[in-house]
């Protein structure tokens, strides 16, 4: 086959000894022709460096191969959070067994992140889209269901299954943030302070309820929110710890922040656990590193990849797949950053 000019699907399917149209089914992840054959073709294709024309695509409404991920999150900040890398590297993983690729867009704005939906949907560069961070009466979900664009979200809630495509991940917020705020009332802590991500977030919303709901156990709660950078949370750290009365323990929404804290309360000689606990709702290697070690919420991220992954990978070969699915259940990694209060 000559390589002076595109390679196009009757070229391999003469190669590989098939019709175009199995050729197309293998290409795209879809059923009709044998595990066997299927990767017969997908060898011939990589032998050849075979992508397809997005302008044909488009207009015969072919497969694009290619999931979406727009991340509304500072890009500043994007990389300092293990978090994503772990969720990326699971939901690749996930994608490489179907030779399905990931396009990642970092956006500043909701507007902007729908905006992107519009652009791939319009131009069929992605098959479906994960969508993270989702809130009460979420505008997203509805451009998405206008855009017919499959989706699946991870999330805080189990919604009804949509017939327009979107389904969830869901995570029991409810049950994580019990388990972090009904340790520290365990050991005591009645002053406690939550030091969350945007207060928009459902996330965010549910644990600062569970806190606040510990107040018949004498525990008095208050929730203050921040855009997840260490800079904000540092900021507010030296805020709680210069007040006359300070809190006992301070739960951070991410090892990033809670690091951020330790630091500040380190700075001003705030003794990490004996005056202060500290603990987050997120659990990365460092949180093992500093010192004291940081107590925190151990979740498999990459597992939660992987998860979401082949959900919507279900979701597009078959509408009749399941429409939710639960995350990994996180556990509570007690290390040294928590201890009962002195007083």
């Amino acid at each position: 086959m000559s390589r002076s000019k595109r390679v196009t699907i009757s070229d391999i399917a003469r190669e590989a000894g098939v019709s175009p149209g199995a050729v197309s089914f293998a290409l795209n992840g879809r059923p009709g022709v044998s595990e066997q054959t299927r990767q017969r073709i997908l060898a011939i294709a990589e032998q050849h460096s075979w992508q397809p024309s997005s302008t044909a695509r488009a207009l015969v409404g072919a497969k694009a191969g290619v999931i979406g991920l727009a991340v509304n999150r500072p890009a500043r900040t994007l990389g300092t959070e293990a978090f994503f890398t772990e969720l990326i590297a699971g939901v690749q993983s996930s994608l490489a067994t179907r030779r399905i690729g990931l396009q990642i867009v970092v956006v500043p704005t909701m507007d902007e992140e729908i905006a992107t939906y519009r652009r791939w949907s319009s131009a069929n560069q992605v098959d479906g889209v994960i969508v993270l961070d989702p809130r009460d009466d979420d505008p997203r979900l509805d451009a998405l269901r206008d855009l017919r664009l499959p989706a699946v979200v991870i999330g805080s809630g189990r919604p009804a299954e949509d017939s327009d495509g979107t389904a969830v991940i869901w995570l029991d917020d409810d049950d994580a943030a019990h388990t972090v705020f009904d340790y520290l009332a365990g050991l005591g802590h009645r002053k406690v302070v939550y030091v969350s991500g945007p207060a928009e977030f459902q996330h965010t919303r549910i644990r600062a309820s569970v806190l606040e709901g510990l107040e018949s156990r004498g525990v008095s709660g208050e929730t203050i929110a921040t855009d997840f950078s260490p800079a904000q949370a540092s900021a507010v750290a030296r805020r709680l710890l210069s007040r006359a009365e300070r809190p006992t323990a301070i739960v951070f929404d991410n090892d990033v922040m809670c690091i951020a804290g330790l630091r500040v309360a380190q700075e001003m000689g705030v003794a990490v656990p004996g005056d202060l606990s500290l603990a987050s709702f997120d659990d990365s290697v460092v949180t093992g590193l500093v010192h004291p070690s940081i107590t925190s919420l151990t979740r498999d991220t990459f597992e939660l990849g992987v998860r979401s992954a082949d959900l919507l990978l279900e979701r597009l070969d078959s509408m009749d797949a399941p429409g939710d699915r639960p995350g990994p259940r996180p556990t509570l990694t007690v290390r040294e950053s928590t201890s009962r209060p002195l007083v």
